[in-house]
This record gives structure tokens, sequence and C-alpha cells, in this order.
């Protein structure tokens, strides 16, 4: 069973499946086709978050990271030099070492079954011929349309062709990416064992044309979100000392569930902490569907989110985040009314330098309510793919990956992509949790979920969308986990996402009390919402929320999945 945010990836995927290949086979190529087919989703320069159980460790759940740290030259010293006190949301200078290709590679590698290049052939074959452009990807196209033609020329070469804007529906082709994939199987090619092949096109990506590509091109100062032109600080090293990991999970229990997530270099522990702040209140407080649980829901997040903000980053230890004590002092702040204080908590007695908080104009002026979420200046807040695999055998995979949009930074000519900027995550303050180091990870809003319950049922669950992931994902597990939906029902169903954060992506504002709804949640909870003092934004009937899902059923015989309908993209098959 595959689902994801593109009906293609899901293809892909399945297709592999239906050769005898494992999840892991699969969920590679679909992630392989994502760079393609949603390029304004995420890219061969950008990175992700995964999380898998394999069938013979079924409910051992393990960290991919797939996220690059920030290279060598990027240090606070040289940001504020530039003139800088935000690392800019759009501009080389605000890439970290891409780990999205390296970390599938590692994936393959370590517990798939086929060739690489029996994997790669539909991604290659896509790339030449063509996939047809979504709306979302010419919308997101149009508004950095002028920053193409006038700054970024060669991102206008390749996606303003003859300087016209595309239609929807236009087959789109890459032959540059789909050479750069191809060298990677030459490099392949010749080594005795399937994991040397694959070690081999991994090296080849780490030290050959990519990584000297790159760094030569956005060497060059060119525009960035701020309105100036900055030199990037990326170098061939930074390429060639990254390789992809593996993590153990960060694990809570919630109702006689175990929920797993990555590690606090994501915002994955937030949507732990919510789950335990609101496990032991009735039952119609964990349901968004009634005033009392929206709400409920609302404040229990910002409480988890402010704690992000304030304490994660890369080594942060979780444990004080989850305590019992803790999360019973979190508890405890949830009043009647809408909090308008950002209120982190004091976890142990070491005091964190608290980010500013630039207030937004409004709820109206947040990501998350529909893509394109891009401004013409190039910056994106929260635009992401994910894919979930689960086969015959029981291994299980979830997977979102990012960066690298086609608007992060100027295409690099010779490969068809650019680099990501997940360095706009990390502040140029030397005592925040977050800190921009050398070295260390920005703090990732990607954040996929794997679920386990007592009697052997397992899913596995992920979304797009920056701020919001963990934000949806809450709705999601609380209906099927308490309130008995169907996985299908519960994305279907309406959603809603609190504001009252500190904004991931440049330029990093807060709104104090912004609630985001879905109008189908009803008057009712609206006006409830409004009256307990949340400034609440209607967002259209189907706009909130790309989450896709699969599953074993606790009988471990039947295989369950589920995709988004909004936008009419998402797509989940299996047999």
């Amino acid at each position: 069973m595959v689902a994801s945010t593109h009906w293609m990836a899901s293809a892909a995927a399945h297709g592999i499946l239906e050769r005898g290949g494992n999840a892991f086979d699969a969920v590679v190529a679909g992630g392989f086709v994502l760079h393609v087919v949603e390029p304004h989703l995420n890219g061969p320069g950008g990175d992700l978050v995964g999380l898998f159980a394999t069938a013979d460790a079924p409910r051992d759940a393990k960290v991919l990271v797939g996220q690059g740290p920030a290279p060598a030259g990027a240090d606070i010293a040289h940001f504020l030099a530039e003139g800088l006190d935000l690392v800019p949301g759009a501009g080389g200078l605000a890439a970290a070492v891409p780990g999205a290709v390296d970390a599938w590679l590692l994936l393959l590698r370590d517990h798939g079954s086929m060739e690489l290049s029996d994997v790669l052939a539909p991604v290659i074959q896509i790339a030449r011929d063509g996939a047809p452009l979504l709306p979302t990807t010419v919308a997101t196209i149009a508004r950095v349309a002028d920053l193409f033609r006038e700054h970024w020329p060669t991102s206008a070469e390749l996606w303003l062709p003859d300087g016209v804007l595309p239609s929807a529906g236009d087959l789109h082709r890459n032959p540059r990416y789909a050479d750069v994939l191809e060298d990677l199987l030459a490099h392949a090619d010749g080594h005795a064992t399937r994991e040397e092949r694959i070690d081999a096109a991994r090296t080849a990506w780490a030290t050959g044309r990519v990584a000297h590509a790159a760094a030569a091109f956005l060497a060059t100062p060119h525009r960035h979100s701020s309105g100036t032109d900055h030199a990037a600080v990326i170098r061939v090293s930074d390429f060639t000392d990254f390789r992809a990991t593996y993590e153990d999970s960060v694990i809570a229990q919630f109702r006689g569930h175990t929920i797993a997530k990555a590690g606090t270099w994501t915002q994955g522990p937030a949507l732990l902490a919510a789950l335990r702040i609101l496990e032991p209140l009735d039952d119609e407080l964990l349901d968004p569907s009634n005033g009392a649980g929206a709400h409920t829901i609302v404040e229990a997040l910002k409480l988890a989110l402010a704690d992000r903000d304030a304490h994660f980053g890369d080594g942060t230890d979780v444990t004080p985040l989850l305590a019992d004590e803790y999360i019973d002092s979190r508890r405890a702040e949830i009043g009647e009314r809408a909090a308008r204080e950002w209120r982190p908590g004091r976890p142990t007695r070491h005091s964190r330098a608290a980010p500013p908080l630039r207030q937004a104009g409004t709820a109206a002026d947040a990501a998350g309510t529909g893509e394109p979420t891009v401004q013409t200046t190039g910056e994106t807040r929260g635009d992401t793919c994910h894919i979930d695999v689960v086969d015959r055998w029981g291994n299980l995979v979830s997977v979102t990956a990012s960066g690298g949009w086609l608007q992060s930074s100027p295409t690099i000519p010779e490969l068809g992509f650019c680099l990501g900027t997940r360095l706009q995550m990390t502040w140029l303050d030397p005592d925040a949790a977050a800190a921009l180091t050398p070295g260390r990870r920005p703090r990732t809003t990607l954040s996929p979920t794997l679920a386990f319950d007592v009697d052997g049922g397992r899913m596995a669950l992920g979304t797009p969308g920056g701020d919001q992931q963990d934000q949806w994902q809450l709705p999601f597990l609380l209906r099927v986990l308490v309130g008995g939906y169907e996985p299908q029902e519960a994305i279907d169903a309406p959603t809603l996402h609190t504001t009252a954060l500190i904004d991931s992506f440049w330029p990093r504002e807060w709104d104090p009390a912004g609630v985001v709804v879905e109008d189908r949640i009803g008057d009712d909870v609206i006006n409830e919402l409004v009256a307990r003092g949340h400034d609440v934004m209607r967002a259209g009937p189907w706009r909130l929320g790309r989450l896709s899902a699969v599953g074993v059923l606790p009988n471990g015989v039947r295989l369950w999945g589920a995709a988004n309908p909004r936008g009419m993209q998402g797509y989940a098959i299996g047999r």
C-alpha cells in the first residue's frame, strides 16, 4: 500500500511493489519521482526526515536523517557582516548541505532489495519525457517570474521557456536532472555488489559534478529575499563531509498507543508533548468538532509549540520536555480563554535566549491556507511532499521531503535544480537553542509519524505544511485513536491550526492568538472560538492539510491506505 501527495509518485512506488520490491525500494522510487512532479515542494537539493520499522523489528521505529548541517562557512559572524539580522528565506546563502539524495540512497542500500538502476528507471523516464505541471506549480512560477527574469536567469531558462509562463497540464521536462541520475548510475556500474554500487553512487553525488557545480555557481553573489545580493558559503568540502545517518526515534505513550517521532532537531516532539498534555482530559475536549475541544486542542498546541520555539535545536535533550511533572504543569496552564502571550516553559534551570517576537498582521497572513505559500521574492513557508509505504512483509516507512524548491535559489544550470534554504530556521543569536552553527543541523519542520497499538496495528502518516505539519496530524490522531474514525474519514474531516507560534520561515513572525479553520468545521465551533478570544480566519471548505497514511490492521493480514482529497492531487493505491 502506498499513499503520497502526488499520484505519479504513488504509481511509481506501487509499480516497484508489483515487481517484487519491498517498501524501501518503493519509497525511494516514489521519493525521487516527487523531485520531478512536485518541484515547487521539494527537490534534489533539499532534505528529508524519515521514520521506518522493518518486518524483523516491527515496533522499533528508526529515524532516517536526511537533513544536512550548516556549511563550515555559515557562522553568525559572516551573516552579521553581510548586514543581515535573519537568515534569508530565499537565496544560496541560506542553503544547508543537501541531504535528501544521500538519505534515499542510504535507505535503499541498507533496507531495499532492488538495484539502483531499476529504482531510478521511472524517475529518469519522467524527467526526460515530462510530467504535467500542476496548477500550484504554475502559480508558484507566476509568483516568482519577475525574480527569475530580473535576477535568476538560469531559473527563468528552466521554468519560463521562451520567456513565457507555462500553463497547468503542460509537460515539463528536466533532462539535466536525468543526466545527473544517469551519471550516478555510471559511477555505480562495475562494482561487485549491490551495496557497493549504491555506495559508489553516493560518493559520486558527494564529490563529483553536483558538489562542484553547486559550489562554483552559488559563489557568485545573487539576489536574496532580503533584497540584497550575497554569495553562498557552501563548498565542495561541505558536500564531501556529509553522509546521511540513522537515529533512534523519540517515543511517547498516548491512550495505549506508542507514537514515534524524530528528535528535537525537528519539531516532532511537539506533537508528543501536545498528545501527552491532552491524554487525561475528557474525550469531548479531544474532539476538534466541538468548540470546547477545538479550543483545548489549540491551547495545547500553543504550549507545545512555544516550547519548540524556545528549546528545540540539534542536541537538545527532549527528556525534560516530556517528563510527567513538566507535562502536568503545562496542562494546568490551559484556561477557558485564548492565551495571547508567548508562554514557553522552564523544563530545566537553564534559561534559553528568547527569540524576537515580530508580530504578524493577522491570521490571514499565515502560511498553510493553501498553496502556493510563496512570495514574489522567493521565500516559501511550508511547502513540502510526503509519502508512506507498507508492504506485504510488514515493512513500514514514512518520509517527509522538502527544500530545494524551484523558488529557493537560482537553478544550477548543469544540474537542473537548486539548493534549499533550511538555514532560515536558525537564529543569528549564539544563545538560542536553534542558533546557526557550522556543522549543526537546523531545526527542521519536517515531521513524519509512526504509531503502534498494543494489538499489533501500525500506521505511518504525515503531511506537508511547515509549522502546520504536527498541528494537522494531531486532529487526525485524535479522531482515529479516540474518536473511532476510519483514517480516510479523519483525513477528510475539517481541520484547523494555530498561528500563535514563531514562524519557522523568514521573516519569522508571530501571531498572538490566530487560528485558521476550514469553514466546514461549522459556525458553532467558529463562534465559540471567537467568544473564547481567538482571532479566527476562515480558510475555505477544503484548504488545510495534505495528509496521507498507510497501515496494518491489528490482525497483521490486511493493509489500508488513505490520501488527501484537497487539491485533487494525493493518491493512495494498493492491493
